[in-house]
Protein backbone atom coordinates (compact mmCIF):
# COMPACT_ATOMS: atom_id res chain seq x y z
CA UNK A 1 0.00 0.00 0.00
CA UNK A 2 1.37 3.38 -0.99
CA UNK A 3 0.80 6.42 1.18
CA UNK A 4 1.44 10.10 0.64
CA UNK A 5 3.18 11.80 3.50
CA UNK A 6 2.60 15.50 4.00
CA UNK A 7 4.11 18.01 6.44
CA UNK A 8 1.62 17.15 9.21
CA UNK A 9 2.45 13.44 8.85
CA UNK A 10 6.16 14.28 9.08
CA UNK A 11 5.55 16.29 12.25
CA UNK A 12 3.58 13.40 13.74
CA UNK A 13 6.31 10.93 12.81
CA UNK A 14 8.99 13.20 14.28
CA UNK A 15 6.99 13.53 17.50
CA UNK A 16 6.56 9.74 17.71
CA UNK A 17 10.26 9.15 17.05
CA UNK A 18 11.16 11.55 19.85
CA UNK A 19 8.82 9.89 22.38
CA UNK A 20 6.06 7.50 21.33
CA UNK A 21 4.81 7.19 24.90
CA UNK A 22 3.25 10.65 24.86
CA UNK A 23 -0.52 10.96 24.71
CA UNK A 24 -2.40 11.74 21.50
CA UNK A 25 -3.40 15.07 23.07
CA UNK A 26 0.25 16.04 23.54
CA UNK A 27 1.22 15.01 20.01
CA UNK A 28 -1.80 16.77 18.51
CA UNK A 29 -0.92 19.95 20.40
CA UNK A 30 2.69 19.75 19.19
CA UNK A 31 1.72 19.33 15.52
CA UNK A 32 -1.08 21.92 15.64
CA UNK A 33 -4.02 19.57 15.16
CA UNK A 34 -6.66 17.84 17.23
CA UNK A 35 -6.69 14.34 18.65
CA UNK A 36 -9.00 12.54 16.18
CA UNK A 37 -7.25 13.63 12.95
CA UNK A 38 -3.87 12.73 14.51
CA UNK A 39 -5.18 9.31 15.55
CA UNK A 40 -6.56 8.73 12.01
CA UNK A 41 -3.22 9.72 10.45
CA UNK A 42 -1.29 7.42 12.79
CA UNK A 43 -3.67 4.55 11.99
CA UNK A 44 -3.20 5.11 8.23
CA UNK A 45 0.58 5.29 8.64
CA UNK A 46 0.51 1.99 10.54
CA UNK A 47 -1.70 0.33 7.92
CA UNK A 48 0.66 1.53 5.16
CA UNK A 49 3.66 0.09 7.01
CA UNK A 50 5.30 3.48 7.59
CA UNK A 51 5.03 2.93 11.34
CA UNK A 52 6.24 -0.52 12.32
CA UNK A 53 6.70 -2.30 15.60
CA UNK A 54 6.56 -0.06 18.65
CA UNK A 55 8.91 -0.93 21.46
CA UNK A 56 10.91 0.52 24.36
CA UNK A 57 14.58 1.53 24.21
CA UNK A 58 16.50 -0.09 27.07
CA UNK A 59 19.84 1.08 28.47
CA UNK A 60 22.22 -1.80 27.66
CA UNK A 61 24.89 -0.77 30.16
CA UNK A 62 22.37 -0.34 32.97
CA UNK A 63 21.33 -3.95 32.32
CA UNK A 64 24.91 -5.23 32.35
CA UNK A 65 25.54 -5.45 28.59
CA UNK A 66 28.68 -3.35 28.63
CA UNK A 67 30.45 -4.72 25.54
CA UNK A 68 29.46 -3.87 21.99
CA UNK A 69 31.33 -5.66 19.21
CA UNK A 70 31.16 -5.05 15.49
CA UNK A 71 31.89 -8.37 13.86
CA UNK A 72 33.16 -8.47 10.28
CA UNK A 73 32.58 -11.80 8.55
CA UNK A 74 34.05 -13.06 5.32
CA UNK A 75 32.89 -16.31 3.85
CA UNK A 76 33.98 -18.45 0.97
CA UNK A 77 30.53 -20.03 0.82
CA UNK A 78 27.69 -18.32 -1.02
CA UNK A 79 25.28 -21.19 -1.64
CA UNK A 80 21.63 -20.75 -0.68
CA UNK A 81 21.78 -23.62 1.83
CA UNK A 82 24.77 -22.09 3.67
CA UNK A 83 23.17 -18.64 3.66
CA UNK A 84 19.90 -20.00 5.06
CA UNK A 85 21.76 -21.77 7.87
CA UNK A 86 23.86 -18.68 8.62
CA UNK A 87 20.88 -16.31 8.68
CA UNK A 88 18.97 -18.76 10.89
CA UNK A 89 21.90 -18.86 13.32
CA UNK A 90 22.00 -15.06 13.49
CA UNK A 91 18.25 -14.70 13.98
CA UNK A 92 18.34 -17.26 16.82
CA UNK A 93 20.94 -15.29 18.81
CA UNK A 94 19.57 -12.39 20.86
CA UNK A 95 23.09 -10.94 21.18
CA UNK A 96 22.96 -9.96 17.50
CA UNK A 97 21.27 -6.57 17.43
CA UNK A 98 21.93 -5.90 13.76
CA UNK A 99 23.17 -7.91 10.80
CA UNK A 100 23.92 -6.52 7.35
CA UNK A 101 25.06 -8.14 4.10
CA UNK A 102 27.65 -5.90 2.49
CA UNK A 103 29.14 -5.11 -0.87
CA UNK A 104 32.94 -5.22 -0.97
CA UNK A 105 35.60 -7.32 0.75
CA UNK A 106 33.54 -8.04 3.86
CA UNK A 107 30.41 -10.15 3.38
CA UNK A 108 28.55 -9.40 6.64
CA UNK A 109 28.76 -7.02 9.57
CA UNK A 110 27.06 -7.75 12.88
CA UNK A 111 26.42 -5.56 15.88
CA UNK A 112 26.69 -7.84 18.90
CA UNK A 113 25.85 -6.67 22.44
CA UNK A 114 27.13 -8.82 25.32
CA UNK A 115 28.14 -8.47 28.96
CA UNK A 116 31.90 -8.75 28.41
CA UNK A 117 34.68 -10.27 26.28
CA UNK A 118 34.10 -13.73 27.76
CA UNK A 119 30.45 -13.58 26.72
CA UNK A 120 31.53 -12.50 23.22
CA UNK A 121 33.86 -15.50 23.03
CA UNK A 122 31.00 -17.83 23.97
CA UNK A 123 28.88 -16.24 21.23
CA UNK A 124 31.74 -16.56 18.72
CA UNK A 125 32.45 -20.21 19.59
CA UNK A 126 28.77 -21.09 19.27
CA UNK A 127 28.46 -19.33 15.91
CA UNK A 128 31.50 -20.95 14.30
CA UNK A 129 30.51 -24.38 15.61
CA UNK A 130 27.19 -24.02 13.82
CA UNK A 131 28.22 -22.30 10.58
CA UNK A 132 31.49 -22.36 8.65
CA UNK A 133 33.04 -18.93 7.98
CA UNK A 134 36.29 -18.03 6.27
CA UNK A 135 37.37 -15.11 8.46
CA UNK A 136 35.97 -13.27 11.49
CA UNK A 137 37.24 -9.96 12.83
CA UNK A 138 35.76 -8.55 16.03
CA UNK A 139 36.06 -4.85 16.80
CA UNK A 140 35.25 -3.71 20.34
CA UNK A 141 33.49 -0.37 20.53
CA UNK A 142 35.35 1.74 23.10
CA UNK A 143 32.70 4.47 23.21
CA UNK A 144 29.28 4.93 21.68
CA UNK A 145 29.31 8.43 20.26
CA UNK A 146 25.92 8.43 18.59
CA UNK A 147 23.15 5.87 18.36
CA UNK A 148 19.70 6.51 17.03
CA UNK A 149 16.92 4.77 15.19
CA UNK A 150 15.31 8.10 14.26
CA UNK A 151 15.11 8.90 10.56
CA UNK A 152 15.98 12.44 9.37
CA UNK A 153 12.47 13.62 8.54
Amino acid sequence: MSVRIDDVDRKILAALQADASRSLDEIAREVGSSKTPVWNRIRKLKEAGVIGQQTVMLDAEALGFEACFFVLIRTSEHEAEWQEKFLGALRARPEVQEAHRLAGDIDYILKVRVQNARAYDAFYQALISEVRVFNVTALLSMEEIKSTVALPL
